[in-house]
């Protein structure tokens, strides 16, 4: 299968945005694709949804329920360590999904290694 890299930089002001990155991860990782997503910019903002139906797009699904499905499947998820600490996070924002922050050079090391790059 192939390798899928997802780059989500929309936050939740752009919830149609943000929650269809989401579900493309969902969905290839669903067909069996090897997938990795990173947050970066205010798309670190969705690792703070707590709530299903907090950030919902039109046709596109649930930020909270595409999330917890790419955690029940191992799925590896980063987080833009910049961009966490610029919005005023701190580490307790991977937990919920077991995610880890990353730095730019791990963003670009995932698109040079994936087969296709999608970015939200």
């Amino acid at each position: 299968m192939a390798k899928v890299y997802i780059n989500i930089h929309s936050g939740p002001e752009l919830k149609n945005k943000a929650t269809l990155g989401l579900l493309v991860a969902v969905n290839a990782q669903k067909k069996g694709h090897d997938v990795r997503v990173f947050f970066a910019a205010d798309g670190v903002h969705l690792m703070n949804c707590k709530e299903k139906g907090e950030i919902v797009g039109q046709g596109t699904g649930d930020v909270k329920e595409h999330l917890d499905h790419l955690k029940e499947t191992n799925t590896k998820i980063y987080v833009s360590g910049m961009s966490a600490k610029a919005r005023g996070y701190d580490e307790n924002i991977l937990k919920e999904y077991n995610a880890e922050f990353a730095m730019p050079d791990i963003l670009i090391e995932l698109s040079l290694e994936a087969d296709s790059f999608l970015s939200f």
